[in-house]
């Protein structure tokens, strides 16, 4: 008999799913919330440095994400291609996350470091020339397209807003150290940095 009620008032139905909703969300979030390893960063992370920061922007710009993830699985077949898997610690200074699960491409979690500057700067400019089976878009515009030194430290004070341990300094600095430098420059540093913490774990 109130199985038939709850099916048969909306209102009641829908407050009780709310409530098993939320018990359920409750039971995977707060536990995460507690664990050390997911809100303390992996030994080795520090924030990203300014240049960094302006490449993590151009790569969600642009959509990087969308064929790219940056999370490598506890497999065998995932850490035999990409390296160590994915610890939560690598990403506490992640805003946003960028672990993905769409591969069209490789996985960049560990890319940092496994080819030249100037191999990821040909490889962006047009990927054919070097990888002539590749799909990915050419994004030329990158390296004509100077980075403006006033929003950096904007960006760092957000940041700091939220968490990321940034000094006085490292935000009057900021505007300094992208004064001059393209959008490609920023994208190849933010690469160039990628799982670099852990790669020898």
């Amino acid at each position: 008999m109130r199985h038939e009620t709850i099916e048969k008032s909306a209102g009641l139905l829908g407050v009780l799913t709310a409530i098993a909703i939320s018990l359920g969300g409750l039971a995977e979030i707060v536990p995460l919330i507690m664990s050390r390893e997911a809100v303390e960063p992996t030994p080795g992370v520090v924030p990203y440095t300014a240049m960094q920061i302006e490449g993590r922007d151009i790569y969600v710009r642009e959509g990087c994400y969308a064929c790219h993830s940056q999370m490598i699985r506890p497999f065998r077949a995932e850490t035999e291609r990409y390296g160590h898997y994915s610890l939560a610690g690598e990403a506490v200074y992640d805003r946003p996350f960028q672990f993905g699960s769409k591969r069209t491409g490789p996985d960049l979690a560990r890319v940092g470091g496994r080819y030249t500057d100037e191999w990821q700067r040909a490889h962006l400019h047009n990927p054919r020339d070097l990888v002539p089976e590749s799909n990915m878009p050419g994004f030329p515009w990158l390296s004509e397209t100077p980075l403006d030194p006033s929003l950096t430290p904007v960006k760092m004070q957000r940041l700091r807003a939220i968490g990321v341990p940034y000094t006085d300094e490292d935000i009057a600095g900021a505007p300094a150290l992208v004064e001059g430098k393209t959008e490609m420059d920023a994208l190849v540093a933010y690469l160039q940095g990628l799982g670099t913490a852990v790669k020898g774990r």
